[in-house]
């Protein structure tokens, strides 16, 4: 939420999911099911994103329906150029050709990358 720019702390959580729809913010994940950490879900991880991306961009393309899609998990990664590439509807945006990494351990340095390029998107409107 910091990184979009709403500050949760003593805010009633539907008056933070308000402020984050309008903001013209959603969130929406890839699997339905969390994954299991560690480095042996890695590979599993992998295999289950890549079972489930092209179903992902239909969904985003047909029910969605977004102005632009951000990637925010570094597990994304090995798919940003193909989901930057994919027939969408609109465009991928990333930092530096990468997810936003906000799963990673340097999540204030991916939340100010994110930070900026909203502002920037913004301002291009």
């Amino acid at each position: 939420m910091e990184a979009v720019g709403i500050l949760p702390a003593g805010k009633p959580s539907e008056t933070v999911l308000s402020e984050f729809q309008r903001g013209g913010f959603l969130l929406t994940h890839v699997l339905e099911c969390p994954l299991e950490a560690g480095p042996a879900a890695q590979g599993e991880s992998e295999a289950l994103l890549e079972r489930r991306v092209s179903a992902v961009v239909i969904r985003i393309r047909r029910s969605l329906k977004p102005k632009r899609v951000v990637l925010i998990s570094e597990l994304l990664a090995p798919f940003a150029a193909k989901l930057a590439s994919s027939d969408m509807g609109c465009p991928v945006v990333l930092s530096d050709g990468q997810p936003f990494g906000m799963d990673s351990a340097n999540y204030s340095e991916a939340a100010q990358h994110l930070r900026e390029a909203l502002a920037t998107l913004a301002a291009a409107k």
